[in-house]
């Protein structure tokens, strides 16, 4: 297909990895569901390399279905190869351990995942003899200080969880690459339509592809995706393989399914949740509204030189107390209380309710226990508002 015209964001989403001549004229390509793969000689096995294209081993290490998948992810986020995971989490600890190393220091925001932060604190820290540093990364002076001889890894999320702050990501990578420090960013809030850390001179972008790349939630799974292609092998061909978490090919089909649609899907979350924000900001039973995509957001500069756009994550808090947080979500209907997002389905949390003194201290949110999460999804922003109405209106 015309090279140009595959440069395209949405022509990488619906074609790249799509030979129809290799499936018989297939428009979906198979799921390839062998464990491994068998040769016409021994000699042809001995001379198979796994980085050159269409040479399949085993499955723990690449796979036909997952290497499409691959594909589009890598060219989307401008890197040189891309691998997919059993899940976000194995996306993840496989960057860290092979970016780090005993001695290691890293720094890592203090809004990322929390089972992130649970990895290097109880195996990192704890059995690695690693040593982390958590910081805001707002403050560039006070963040290039925290950088020793020894750090590793730089982590971050932008937006971030809870509150959905955003940090300078071509900043932090020109201090990161002055002291030779690898960083890393969670990009699934965005999805590579909305931002492409690796343009701005991020190292390793991951993605949860449980969330909107897959889009339907019926599968687990992560990515990463460098323009390091030294990096990238070296994560396939130690981190990946001897972990064992590579993706399934069914899963791998699933989340090439959503790919395919994620255009029009993010387009509708982020009209919903624009909406139903621009609503709960202008209710008087609201305190304050997070989300990327208000004008009053206080980071609207940095937010507008690196996002293209917004999806429909965001969070809020009451005039009211906390208990009366979770009033208001056991009072929602088309807003199910789940734990994640990203799926056609509308969601809502209270995330940091049950969360201890010293948890919230070192969140800096000791007067946020309330933070109501929600996830706007693809019911309508009428339906959405409405339901939050009679809700809002029941405390």
């Amino acid at each position: 297909m015309n090279q140009e015209l595959m440069n395209d964001d949405l022509m990488i989403l619906m074609h790249e990895g799509d030979e129809y001549e290799k499936y018989l004229g297939a428009v979906v390509p198979p799921i390839f569901m062998n464990s491994l793969h068998v040769f016409p000689s021994f000699e042809a096995y001995s001379k198979a390399n796994v980085f050159k294209e269409d040479n399949y081993i085993y499955g723990r290490d690449s796979n036909p279905t997952t290497h499409i998948v691959e594909r589009k992810i890598a060219r989307l986020e401008h890197g040189s190869r891309a691998l997919v995971f059993s899940s976000g989490m194995a996306a993840t600890t496989s960057a860290i351990m092979a970016t780090c190393k005993s001695g290691s220091h890293i720094i890592c925001m203090r809004d990322v995942y929390q089972p992130v932060k649970r990895f290097l604190n109880n195996i990192c820290v704890l059995r690695l003899n690693m040593d982390v540093t958590y910081s805001t990364c707002q403050d560039l002076d006070e963040f290039e200080s925290l950088i020793r001889p020894n750090t590793s890894l730089i982590i971050l999320e932008s937006p971030a969880t809870f509150v959905f702050s955003v940090v300078d990501l071509r900043e932090i990578a020109k201090i990161a690459k002055r002291h030779g420090v690898t960083t890393f960013i969670d990009n699934t809030y965005c999805t590579p339509l909305f931002q492409k850390p690796l343009d701005f001179g991020i190292d390793i972008s991951m993605h949860t592809l449980s969330k909107y790349l897959g889009g339907h939630s019926d599968l687990i799974g992560g990515a990463l995706v460098s323009k390091d292609e030294d990096l990238m092998r070296k994560i396939m061909s130690q981190t990946r393989e001897w972990f064992g978490g590579i993706m399934g090919p069914a899963e791998a089909w699933l989340v090439m399914r959503g790919m395919r649609t994620l255009p029009v899907r993010l387009k509708e979350h982020e009209k919903n949740a624009t909406a139903v924000a621009q609503f709960l900001e202008a209710n008087p039973k609201v305190k304050r509204v997070n989300y990327t995509g208000l004008k009053s957001h206080p980071q609207r500069a940095i937010i507008e030189r690196q996002q293209t756009g917004h999806s429909g994550l965001m969070s809020f808090e009451l005039n009211a107390p906390a208990e009366k947080a979770v009033e208001l979500i056991n009072h929602l209907h088309i807003f199910k209380i789940g734990c994640s997002w990203g799926g056609f389905e509308s969601l809502a949390l209270t995330p940091l309710y049950n969360c201890s003194y010293e948890e919230l201290k070192f969140l800096h949110m000791t007067g946020s226990r309330g933070l109501i999460r929600l996830h706007c999804g693809l019911e309508g922003y009428k339906n959405q508002i409405r339901d939050l109405e009679q809700a809002l209106n029941q405390i």
